[in-house]
């Protein structure tokens, strides 16, 4: 029996079921891992982090307060995770990080790289990392003596602010998402967040408000193979709900797998699918996507 559910009209393959040890490489193929994909408030999921692995490289999509226990429980210790991209600063997307930071100060003593814009860093440090770390030692630490950053650069031309940057064979994009406060009219507004576009082919939205604008101004220019979006399963505050990403139309449903849900996700199958949608994301499962021949534009 074939490792992945073979789907012969879609680029997507994923696999039959949960595996049981993470790997960091592969042969070449595109692929993610959901470490979890529950919400920030989930007791029976883990919290909606992801590995994308191509060929010798890997990325750690944020790095919540589970994310090192439920690594470690599929044999990955998490000091083996070499690159990381934050899209945002609530617990569940960067709960795990002191861990990170000071496992590779004063055990490893291998500094862990990170994809970040000069603005973000300076927000994640100042309201976040820098309490449990700055006086570490006598003389008081800065975020680059934890980290190695990783500087993307600006997307000229792009529907709004995104950033770009390569690991090894893997393209990402970073575009700002409309997530918090919950009244902001936009994206410029909000607080600082960001989606990922990876290799051109996937919209991985992490955490965002409902944004029409952003689904379909970059799905014109990329033609996503799938996205995988937020779901909150009611509707109001800083989530995209299931009912509001029903009235998107057809084509963007039919691509869309739903992720961050709740622990209730169950009760909402049968209106998913009568919605549309593609499936919901699946913890602990992989994610292949076939090589392209060509770029569809």
């Amino acid at each position: 029996m074939s490792e992945f559910a073979k789907h012969p009209a879609s680029p997507m393959d994923i696999s039959l079921e949960p595996v049981d040890k993470v790997h960091l490489t592969n042969d070449g193929n595109l692929e993610l891992y959901f470490i979890g994909a529950g919400a920030a408030f989930t007791k029976t999921l883990n919290q909606n982090n992801l590995i994308v692995t191509k060929g010798r490289e890997h990325l750690l999509i944020d790095c919540g307060t589970k994310c090192s226990q439920s690594l470690y429980n599929v044999g990955l210790p998490i000091s083996r995770i070499r690159n990381f991209l934050i899209t945002h600063s609530h617990a569940d997307h960067i709960g795990g990080l002191e861990e990170v930071q000071l496992y590779g100060r004063y055990v490893s003593q291998i500094k862990p790289r990170m994809i970040i814009t000069q603005q973000y860093q300076t927000i994640l440090w100042e309201q976040s990392l820098r309490g449990g770390s700055e006086m570490s030692e006598s003389t008081p630490l800065i975020f680059e003596d934890l980290w190695e950053p990783i500087r993307p650069v600006l997307v000229r031309d792009a529907p709004r602010e995104t950033w770009e940057t390569t690991i090894g064979d893997i393209n990402i994009k970073m575009p700002r998402t409309k997530h918090f406060p919950d009244d902001s009219p936009s994206w410029k507004e909000s607080q600082w967040s960001c989606g990922v576009i990876i290799d051109d082919r996937i919209l991985f939205t992490s955490d965002t408000r409902f944004d029409e604008d952003l689904l379909y101004s970059f799905d014109e220019q990329y033609r996503f193979d799938v996205i995988f979006h937020d779901c909150q399963l009611f509707t109001g505050g800083i989530h995209a709900s299931i009912n509001e990403l029903a009235t998107l139309s057809p084509n963007i449903k039919s691509r869309i797998v739903l992720m961050h849900y709740g622990d209730d996700w169950r009760n909402f199958q049968k209106q998913a699918s009568d919605s549309g949608f593609h499936s919901w994301a699946k913890q602990g499962h992989r994610y292949r996507f076939n090589r392209r021949v060509a770029a569809v534009k």
